[in-house]
């Protein structure tokens, strides 16, 4: 049960737990969304062992680590945050793989019902993974946390 709220509206206790599937792949990026990610969490108040970090080879990875996730930790996990960073290239092979993470993670929210959060970005070159990923006025790993908490939130009104 949630108890203590901050101000802002930030819960402090009763969160649950919190995983994190990431990508290796275009590392810098990911490793920023994982950054930010995590110190978003944190100044929510999940701490130690309320947060696992699991990192894959790809981004096409992620979801079958994140069912093993939402299967062998549910009802404990609250939330999963699957990040990832996919460049286009000059083929459609990007957009395949982006297709297929896609589904593969909504399918996974709905048969496990927790929370899936996708952020597993198709960019179309390095100057918008940049932007999304490294520079602060568009912190996708900030957003992708402050969802993660947020969907906890109404998953326990349920």
């Amino acid at each position: 049960m949630l108890r203590k709220v901050e101000r802002q509206g930030t819960v402090r206790e009763g969160l649950g737990h919190f995983a994190i599937v990431a990508s290796q792949y275009n590392a810098c990026y990911v490793d920023a969304l994982v950054r930010n990610a995590g110190s978003e969490l944190a100044r929510a108040g999940v701490r130690g062992r309320q947060l696992k970090v699991v990192r894959v080879p790809g981004a096409f990875e992620i979801p079958v680590v994140a069912a093993t996730l939402a299967r062998s930790h549910a009802p404990r996990l609250s939330a999963i945050l699957c990040l990832g960073v996919i460049l286009q290239g000059e083929t459609d092979h990007a957009r395949h793989l982006g297709d297929a993470v896609s589904w593969a993670l909504a399918h996974l929210q709905l048969v496990h019902q927790i929370p899936v959060i996708h952020g597993v970005y198709l960019f179309n070159n390095e100057q918008q993974a940049r932007v999304r990923c490294l520079e602060r006025t568009h912190n996708r790993g900030m957003e992708l946390a402050r969802t993660a908490l947020a969907m906890a939130r109404v998953m326990r009104t349920l």
